[in-house]
């Protein structure tokens, strides 16, 4: 097997403009290529026979190339082992640097992971997923293969519209989806097709994620906040505004961890009839709730004034970039149009899901990460009453993260004392919008994350950094 994956190696060899000599030129490619890292230590080459058969020259040429490098240093030959790259080819040492990543959620230097916004990665199902895509593979159409519409694979959407119905309430025709690459990607396109109909100005909620409010602002669109408080957003400003859109997480908000009340909802829907407005729905976390029945999506009151965002980021995992949208059909031909010219997701991914839905799959996966998640939230809160038990505990009905309420002033200093001890958390404060600021003052834990052996470290450290001085000791016995 290794004898005839050597001879089917590809290498790219210049030889138009090396002078008169093949020979010679043929040895100061091979050389470079080493010299240069393009053929990395251990590379097995092609027989001298592949070689000159692939490049056109005489096997004499590749043969005294190869002896002249194998006398240089550069490779090494031997019996029955073919031609291979030496091991102390690279003429100088390469100095690798490591460059952190900004877009990860853990911070560099720390150690135990409670950051928001993240699932616990090592619970991802292997064997069912590569058992769903090999069925998705072989029941696959050939031209499933080809380039794809913008709106994604109709096995995906039938699959979504389907479950969505059955597991959120969402009125979901499947020429209303459209597939995107996660919540991010489905809310800038939706930027660009809310100004193509007209919207200049849109609501968010007084907390949120900055990277929502900016894919909005690029797009154009000026941003107004909405109050917030334990209800949820307070839709009685919206008919004083002067917006035409507003943006909210009903189900499960990010940050604060509760749900728009069915009153507030009401007061939304009459709003966006009333102005003839877009609500643009994420259903953040939905599928995980705990202490009572799931809060239904907003869309399904009123599904053509109701933008329904989901994802699977969260239940399944962020790398497989897969998102969806369900549009009221006045949206539907213009975020078709915009979105062919945006990143489009895997065909693969999409017969994957599809399979992954309608065998039954991901309602299993779900069920079972939402007992584990529970029972983390319930550890975590059981240790946080009898470390710190001055700390409150809220947002704990839904998701994969608390919110732990600091003393005004004490915010930063919790963050920066977590962060000295190797854990990483996040303030309250980055997340709010408008002005004056919200008053609260908490700090955000994600218990998603850490996987089972780490958790007991991880919120030990948390226990740390909240205690106040005379509960330092008592603190590590979380």
């Amino acid at each position: 097997m290794a004898e005839s994956w050597a001879t089917s190696l590809d290498l790219h060899l210049d030889l138009a403009h090396r002078g008169r000599g093949l020979g010679a030129a043929l040895t100061r490619e091979l050389r470079e290529a080493v010299r240069g890292g393009r053929l990395a230590p251990g590379t097995r080459l092609p027989s001298s026979r592949a070689l000159a058969s692939d490049l056109g020259i005489a096997r004499n040429t590749v043969a005294d190339a190869y002896a002249e490098l194998v006398a240089e240093g550069w490779l090494t030959a031997r019996q029955g082992s073919g031609t291979v790259v030496a091991e102390r080819a690279r003429s100088r040492p390469t100095r690798t640097r490591t460059v952190p990543d900004p877009t990860h959620p853990l911070l560099p230097g720390t150690t135990y992971n409670l950051m928001p916004g993240s699932s616990d990665l090592s619970a991802f199902p292997r064997t069912a997923w590569v058992a769903a895509t090999r069925r998705a593979l072989t029941a696959a159409p050939s031209e499933a293969f080809g380039y794809q519409a913008t709106s994604g694979r109709p096995e995906l959407r039938r699959a979504l519209a389907d479950y969505l119905a059955r597991v959120r309430g969402v009125y979901a025709d499947p020429s209303r989806i459209l597939v995107c690459a996660g919540t991010m990607h489905g809310l800038s396109l939706l930027a660009g097709v809310l100004r193509a109909q007209g919207v200049r100005r849109v609501a968010v909620e007084a907390y949120g994620l900055p990277e929502h409010r900016s894919r909005l602002t690029e797009a154009g669109l000026r941003l107004t906040s909405l109050p917030h408080d334990e209800a949820g957003a307070d839709p009685a400003p919206l008919p004083e505004l002067g917006v035409q859109a507003a943006l909210l997480t009903p189900a499960h908000h990010f940050p604060t961890g509760g749900s728009l009340s069915p009153e507030r909802r009401a007061q939304v829907i009459d709003w966006a009839r009333a102005e003839g407005a877009v609500i643009l729905e994420d259903d953040y976390d939905g599928e995980f709730r705990y202490d009572r029945q799931p809060v239904g999506a907003l869309q399904g009151l009123d599904p053509e004034h109701v933008v329904y965002m989901g994802t699977a980021s969260k239940s399944l995992a962020p790398g497989l970039r897969l998102g969806w949208m369900v549009l009221p059909e006045r949206l539907v031909a213009t975020a078709y149009e915009l979105g062919q010219f945006r990143w489009q997701v895997s065909t693969v991914e999409q017969l994957t899901l599809a399979e992954f839905i309608s065998s039954g799959d991901f309602d299993r996966h779900v069920r079972a990460m939402r007992t584990r998640y529970r029972r983390r939230r319930d550890r975590l809160v059981a240790a946080l009453a009898q470390a710190v038990p001055h700390v409150r505990v809220s947002g704990i009905a839904a998701g994969l993260h608390v919110l732990l309420e600091v003393p005004a002033g004490t915010e930063e200093q919790v963050v920066a004392r977590a962060r000295r001890d190797g854990l990483g958390v996040a303030g309250l404060a980055p997340l709010t919008f408008g002005t004056p600021k919200p008053a609260r003052h908490a700090i955000i834990v994600g218990y998603g994350t850490p996987p089972d052996h780490l958790f007991p470290g991880t919120v030990a450290a948390l226990c740390r950094a909240l205690a106040q001085p005379d509960e330092r000791r008592k603190s590590r016995r979380c």
